[in-house]
Formats: structure tokens, C-alpha cells, sequence
């Protein structure tokens, strides 16, 4: 804590939050040893830095936007409206300039930083927000009373969701491209035309030569690096977003273009949640399931890849979504795997 000095304003009182305990600790130690801030906190997440706004009553606070329970922005749009103060963003994906950065803002953050990297180091970080901090308090910050936009994607997460469709002759091409996946490639959530109690033994024999871990689908199971979810023969598959986390609902429903499981149903929720976090593949079946999803998707913001009809059994699915003027690649089934690596990377 910095002392008091007579004649000088009291120090900014600074509630961090953070849900990395190093994280946490670092910018404590840097910035409760910097003249003029008062650290009167930490938290692990909106929910717990929601009791101590009220409880310590901070000048100002930090905030990651990355955490699990609820993600940063829509803390953040929330805390602006019942209780403003002056908040600073301080994220590994809120690099100057960055669409992210520019939602933040668009939030009510006052400013925004990033967090170390091969070129910035700790001390330039802490040296930078420690000012930032003294500047910012005492800012008069409005409530923002208006109804926000009901936002349920973020702009960008660390974390990029795959999401494949795919029917007649999709067992041999779902084989090909998962294979050729690396064990910590991106989570992969996958709609795949098969009767009930087939999908389980598909998805066993898919991890026993795959690098990543290839199961059938449960209901909560999350959306992580190096996995790939099926959903489960007669049940539709959707995704969900808690946080930064991504997880799926497994559930039943009636038929969607014709089909339970439905790629629609799960492409639609991929766009509602992932948005622009994502990479879509519709790849060889009859009919049109998947087109329109792969198409919200697309307006989402995500990469829209198809296979060709060259390498399809059936060239029906992509065809669609390729008239629909929604695809942004059609590639043979050997580059599939090469072209969703490099979307979730850019």
C-alpha cells in the first residue's frame, strides 16, 4: 500500500481482476508498490469482483476479459450500468487497435493494454498501467442506462471452435481430416447424418488413430484444445458459451432439414456463440442441411470452408451453401485439415 503524504490526494484505490492467480499476484506486487495506488483487492472473476465493487468501493478497476463464469465484456457492460467507475482492460487479446479492443471501449472501458509479450515485458507493462491508473481516477464515468445489445459471442476468444457437418460418405472423410489433426489442434464440435447407437463405437475407432481425443458427445462435455465432439445418433448437438469456456448441450428436438442430428441446429448455435471464433466445414451428403447454418456463420463472422465436389461421395450439402454465395474456400478433403489449422490461427 502507498502511504498517505499531507497535502497529497489519497492514493487510487484499485481492484484487480484476473482469473490467473500469477496474474493477479504480479500486477498486486508491481502496481501496490507504484506512488499513488492503494491495491484494495483482487478477484478471480465478474462474480466475485461484483461483491467487492460494493464492498471496497475502488477508484478503479482492471479487468481480464477471459475468465470462466462470465467473459470481460459483458461484465463489463453490466457493471457500467448499475455501478460505473473507471475500468482498464489489461488482456493478452486486446492488442491497440484490435477489434476486441474497440468492443472494450465501445463497453465503457476508459482505456485498454495489453499484457506481456516477446516484446513487452513486465515492467513496461506495470509501468504503463500504473499511470494509467492515477490518470483515469476520479473520471467521472456515466451509467449507461439503455438496454444493451444482447451480445452472446465475443469478438475474439483465445480458444477457436471447428465446427464440421457432414452425411453420405462423411465416416471415410471425417476419418481423413480428423487424423491429420494435431493432438492440441483446435476443439472440434461435429454433426455427422448416423443412426442412434452407431456414433459411439464410430467416434472409439476414430480416436484409436487420431492425435486428438475423438468422442461422442455428453451433455456439459466442454470444447477444448486437442478434442473432438460427435454428437450422438437421433440428438441434436449445440453449442454454448459460459465465460470463455464453450461447452455442449446434447438434446433432443424434432427433425431440422430433415435430420436429427441437425448440422443447421449445430452451425446456428456456433455462429450465436462463437461468432467470428469459429471455423465452419460442410463437407460430402445429399440435401441441404447445413447450408443455411453455415451461411449464419458465415455473417458471424466465421471462415466458411467446403468440400469440393471433386474429392464428395455427394456433392449436394456444400453445393448448396456454395450457391447461397456463403463459403469462402471449396478445398479437396486432403487440405481440409490444412485449411481449418490455418483459419483458427489467423
Amino acid at each position: 500500500m502507498s502511504p498517505t503524504t499531507p497535502g497529497v490526494a489519497r492514493p487510487a484505490r484499485l481492484l484487480i481482476v484476473d482469473d490467473s492467480a500469477l496474474v493477479r499476484q504480479i500486477l498486486a506486487r508491481e502496481l501496490g508498490a507504484a506512488e499513488g495506488i492503494d491495491v484494495v483487492g483482487t478477484a478471480t472473476d465478474p462474480y466475485a469482483a461484483r461483491d467487492l465493487v460494493v464492498e471496497l468501493q475502488p477508484d478503479v478497476l482492471t479487468l481480464d476479459l477471459e475468465m470462466p463464469r462470465m467473459d470481460g465484456i459483458t461484465f463489463l457492460r453490466k457493471l457500467m450500468r448499475h455501478h460505473p467507475l473507471p475500468v482498464i482492460v489489461v488482456s493478452s487479446l486486446t492488442a491497440e487497435g484490435s477489434a476486441l479492443a474497440i468492443e472494450a471501449l465501445d463497453a465503457g472501458a476508459v482505456d485498454v493494454l495489453a499484457k506481456p509479450g516477446p516484446s513487452y515485458s513486465v515492467g513496461d507493462m506495470a509501468a504503463q498501467l500504473a499511470e494509467r491508473v492515477i490518470a483515469v481516477r476520479g473520471m467521472r464515468v456515466e451509467a449507461r442506462t439503455a438496454a444493451p445489445v444482447r451480445r452472446l459471442a465475443m469478438t475474439r476468444t483465445t480458444d477457436r471452435v471447428v465446427a464440421i457437418g457432414a452425411s453420405i460418405g462423411g465416416t471415410h472423410a471425417l476419418h481423413e481430416v480428423l487424423a491429420a489433426m494435431p493432438a492440441d489442434g483446435p476443439g472440434i464440435v461435429i454433426a455427422q447424418h448416423m443412426p442412434e447407437h452407431f456414433t459411439a463405437a464410430f467416434a472409439g475407432r476414430l480416436r484409436e488413430t487420431c492425435a486428438i481425443d475423438v468422442r461422442e458427445a455428453k451433455d456439459g462435455d466442454t470444447v477444448t484444445a486437442g478434442r473432438a465432439l460427435i454428437a450422438p445418433g437421433n440428438r441434436h448437438l449445440v453449442l454454448r458459451r459460459q465465460g470463455a469456456v464453450y461447452h455442449v448441450e446434447v438434446r433432443s428436438g424434432p427433425l431440422v432439414a430433415g435430420h436429427r442430428p441437425s448440422i443447421d441446429v449445430l452451425f446456428k448455435s456456433v455462429a450465436r456463440y462463437a461468432g467470428a471464433n469459429a471455423v465452419g466445414v460442410l463437407m460430402t451428403g445429399m440435401g441441404h442441411d447445413g447450408a443455411s447454418g453455415l451461411q449464419a456463420m458465415h455473417e458471424a463472422g466465421a471462415r466458411a470452408i467446403a468440400q469440393d465436389e471433386a474429392t464428395s461421395v455427394v456433392f449436394g450439402m456444400a453445393r448448396e451453401a456454395v450457391r447461397l454465395g456463403v463459403v469462402d474456400e471449396v478445398v479437396p478433403l486432403q487440405r481440409i485439415a490444412e485449411r481449418v489449422l490455418a483459419a483458427a490461427q489467423a
